[in-house]
């Protein structure tokens, strides 16, 4: 049964969100599929390119003990599934605060300083470490978004912020759950050469920025999409949406 250890994983971290969005006393989250999914995969093809050339490098590998077996281009088929569902499940959170909380957002001012540091950080960890392919293109790519959020100084981030705390939360146990903590062997393996050799548990601490880049950025596509298809701007099922 070992064998559907990483497409239990999957399925598990989908299943609730995606039953939730169903329900048409609250969000009825599920209004938003067109831009959503759209955002989503849009965002997904940009980071399974990356995987791809990542698996052929042998940056990261997969441990077929716990895969069907089904692979396309080095990626097993629980992996491709990985950049649809993991995604949709995390932003659920989001979007889920960001209606029960509407007023929770950091201030215009600490978000920019936020942006500003967290700038600083990655461009450091990203010039000093270009030997490094996984920590030069985690980090690079994540102080590229830094760098926009300054300049655009998008909205979004002022509850994203906030909302990737608690996002962190089951991508931590989902993530530890594919670097070993609760099995025998990994199932996503790392060339440790690659990266700082941090680890958040069992996981590289370039999986973080990783996720924070993949996950901001389909917020940051869902929203335009929304606003050009003319969607509502509100989560509220009271408000006008398709």
């Amino acid at each position: 049964m070992q064998q559907y250890y990483y497409i239990a994983l999957d399925i598990l971290s989908f299943s609730i969100p995606f039953i939730f969005s169903f329900e048409k006393k609250w969000m009825n989250f599920i209004r938003f599929w067109k831009p959503y999914f759209l955002a989503i995969i849009t965002v997904g093809i940009f980071f399974i390119l990356w995987d791809i050339y990542f698996a052929y490098q042998n940056v990261w590998g997969f441990n077929d003990e716990y895969l069907m077996g089904i692979r396309w281009f080095k990626l097993p088929l629980e992996e491709w599934l990985f950049f649809l569902l993991i995604p949709y499940s995390s932003n659920f959170i989001h979007y889920s605060l960001e209606y029960f909380f509407p007023k929770l957002q950091l201030t215009k001012k600490l978000t920019q300083w936020i942006s500003v540091l967290l700038l600083i950080v990655s461009a450091s960890v990203f010039a000093t470490n270009l030997d490094r392919i996984y920590t030069a293109a985690s980090f690079g790519l994540f102080a590229l978004l830094m760098i926009f959020q300054i300049f655009y100084q998008w909205e979004y981030a002022r509850k994203f912020y906030i909302s990737f705390v608690l996002i962190y939360v089951p991508f931590f146990f989902v993530n530890s759950a594919l670097t070993g903590s609760y099995s025998e062997n990994p199932v996503v393996f790392y060339d440790n050469n690659e990266n700082l050799g941090i680890r958040v548990g069992t996981m590289p601490l370039e999986d973080s920025f990783y996720c924070f880049s993949m996950l901001y950025g389909s917020v940051l596509l869902f929203e335009y999409f929304r606003r050009k298809w003319n969607y509502s701007l509100s989560m509220s099922v009271k408000s006008n949406s398709k």
